[in-house]
């Protein structure tokens, strides 16, 4: 029963004045998109590695 309760307790409306709080870019996963980016790059240059990331290369990441 309180698992229940755990779990619908964390459900809630969010009201026309609370939303500008949610829509600042303080509040994003990535405030700066364009250093997430670069961030990105450095790492998976230093990585040689791909992964997710659409970009090809390694080592000092020049491509």
């Amino acid at each position: 029963m309180s698992l229940i309760a755990l779990f619908s307790s964390a459900c809630t409306t969010v009201q026309p004045w609370e939303r500008a709080n949610l829509a600042k870019n303080e509040m994003a996963i990535n405030s700066d998109p364009m250093q997430a980016a670069f961030s990105q790059h450095v790492y998976t240059s230093k990585e040689s590695t791909s992964g997710s990331s659409s970009g090809a290369g390694g080592g000092c990441g020049c491509n």
